[in-house]
């Protein structure tokens, strides 16, 4: 959740270091801190709060570490703040993850006569390898591992030693090789402006670099051979260019999105008898689409999971099994453990990926990529829509059929074309304290979408339903006070919805509608109408989420809330 920064060279490391926190900062932003190594001194800097709060600050020199917080243990503060220094000022720590014996070893240290400044797990790093140290940083480095129980990865300098090291256990670290000068990272968006040149840390491997080289080993100190990757995106790409929000910017990125995901290749690693989607968050309700769209279309059995439960259950998997993790980020914890207990049971595994080479695309058996592009707003948006182009090319593949997507793309700008109706409607309700958001079917996931959405940005109370659920309870939650949002294209379940519709308006609530233009029933009993050009019935999931993204958005603009950094969200979810 976390970011982590590190730089060697011969160029001074504080504007690079806090450039990299800026790109960064998607990942969390409770505090940030810099470290520099400098005429055998470090040196510190760090914040409760964004990275801006240290932006006036400067460190002299050419080493140093970097680090923008998500708080797990202890408050944001800035004693909380990373990087964490030892006793003697010696050795300087930032970390990612979270040490789970944290308190067994914070009560060893403490016997020993180590005073504690912070309420974090991270503290107790820095501390370890101050005690191990007789002369070799990296072989402290290595029994300090052997005492962390949980995920991390972590980045470690020592005033005099011109070396900085890096470790990896569950969270992600990459290493940029520039020309005489080296850098970690969490993400290569921290580093793409300096080097396209990376190596990707596995776990359990540890990582030295000077500004003359690159050492790798594994925790047990054996050398080993360094995978050079090239990044295929540059730092332009990264950039608001000249919208308000990179939300925004990636919400009408989209067209371009479908364009290149359409061009993916689909291989099918088995002839699946069965399939379980396992993800979180955004990228499970995408799942859950594709629940809907492969057994329409495929007709094979899905299950979707939620892969934090799933991986505490004990699920009944076999050779016969195709197991799909999808993920933005490739990183999530909580997929990545669950793909991991999906290939302990013997099944076939497939990850359908946004960012290349990360843990997750290199630990499942193949894997898809979404041609997203980088997502920088923490609400996903295109990523969302790659994932679903995705695995309507997968259902047909599976169905030994083609894809037709006809004018899907042309349809998709033309629903962007409601923005400024949009951005009217989310005038009329943006301080609403409620909302509901209802659909059947393949709809209803869409549902589930639109209300994270606006939940994650705005900060409003949203919850979505299947609409035929609503007499089972949710009904009664109905009054002039909590609109609704009722996706009702014309498609197979369209009467269905129209009842339900009937059934909220029967009882004084507000109907937001979004459905097909020219439907005059539907905008007759709606408050509010939002016109979709007709499609495909199939199709009509690609562009429900456009009017979905962009309600959330205006209102959340309204509001004036921080929609590229929402409180208490990361972009990334890299711990349990």
């Amino acid at each position: 959740m976390c970011g982590i920064v590190g730089y060697i060279g011969d160029r001074e490391a504080y504007p690079i270091l806090l450039s990299g926190l800026e790109r960064l900062e998607y990942r969390g932003y409770d505090s940030a801190g810099i470290c520099t190594a400098h005429q055998n001194q470090l040196l510190l800097h760090k914040k409760k709060g964004r990275v801006e709060n240290i932006k006036s600050g400067y460190l002299p020199g050419k080493m140093g570490i970097a680090h923008t917080r998500w708080s797990t243990h202890g408050k944001p503060s800035d004693e909380n703040a990373h990087p964490f220094v030892d006793a003697s000022n010696t050795f300087s720590i930032v970390h990612n993850g979270i040490i789970e014996n944290y308190l067994e070893l914070k009560e060893e240290l403490r016997k020993e006569g180590i005073a504690f400044l912070s309420e974090t797990d991270s503290e107790v790093i820095v501390h370890l390898i101050a005690k191990y140290y007789t002369g070799n940083v990296r072989q402290a480095v290595l029994q300090t591992i052997s005492r962390l129980q949980g995920a991390y990865a972590f980045c470690v300098i020592k005033k005099n030693s011109g070396e900085i090291i890096g470790a990896r256990n569950g969270s992600p670290l990459v290493v940029g090789i520039g020309n005489g000068e080296y850098f970690f990272a969490s993400d290569v968006s921290a580093i793409v402006e300096h080097t396209q040149q990376v190596v990707y840390l596995n776990d359990f491997e540890v990582c030295s670099l000077t500004p003359e080289r690159l050492e790798l080993c594994n925790f047990q100190g054996k050398l080993l051979p360094a995978e050079i990757k090239e990044v295929h995106w540059n730092r332009e790409q990264a950039q608001k260019q000249g919208y308000k929000h990179f939300m925004l910017k990636e919400i009408f990125e989209q067209p371009q999105v479908i364009k290149e995901s359409l061009k993916v290749k689909i291989e099918i690693p088995i002839n699946a008898e069965r399939i379980i989607i396992i993800a979180c968050g955004t990228a499970s309700y995408a799942g859950l689409a594709g629940k809907y769209l492969i057994e329409k279309i495929a007709k094979i059995p899905v299950i979707n999971e939620i892969a934090s439960e799933f991986r505490y259950r004990e699920p009944l998997l076999s050779s016969k099994d195709l197991v799909i993790a999808i993920s933005q980020s490739g990183e999530t914890a909580d997929t990545l453990a669950a793909v991991r207990l999906a290939k302990q049971h013997g099944a076939h595994t497939l990850g359908i990926i946004n960012v290349t080479d990360s843990t997750i695309a290199r630990e499942v058996g193949s894997v898809i990529y979404t041609r997203a592009g980088p997502e920088i707003g923490v609400a996903s948006t295109k990523a969302f829509t790659s994932q679903l182009i995705i695995l309507y090319l997968l259902a047909h593949q599976l169905a030994g059929k083609v894809f037709d997507a006809g004018d899907i793309i042309s349809k998709v700008q033309e629903t962007l074309g409601l923005n400024d109706c949009l951005r009217e409607i989310a005038a009329r309700y943006c301080l609403a304290q409620n909302m509901l958001y209802i659909g059947r079917n393949s709809n209803f996931p869409l549902a589930l979408e639109g209300a994270l959405k606006l939940k994650e940005i705005s900060y409003i109370h949203a919850e979505a339903y299947p609409a035929g659920e609503l007499k089972h309870g949710p009904i009664a939650l109905v009054s002039e006070e909590v609109p609704t949002i009722a996706l009702c294209p014309q498609d197979d379940v369209y009467e269905k919805t129209i009842s339900n519709i009937q059934e909220i308006k029967a009882r004084k609530g507000k109907i937001i509608a979004v459905g097909t233009a020219g439907d005059a029933k539907l905008q007759h009993l709606s408050d509010e109408f939002i016109p979709l050009p007709p499609v495909d019935s199939l199709l009509y999931p690609l562009l429900l989420t456009i009017p979905l993204q962009l309600l959330a958005y205006h209102i959340a603009d309204m509001k004036g809330c921080d929609i590229d950094k929402p409180r208490n969200l990361a972009k990334s979810v890299t711990v349990e």
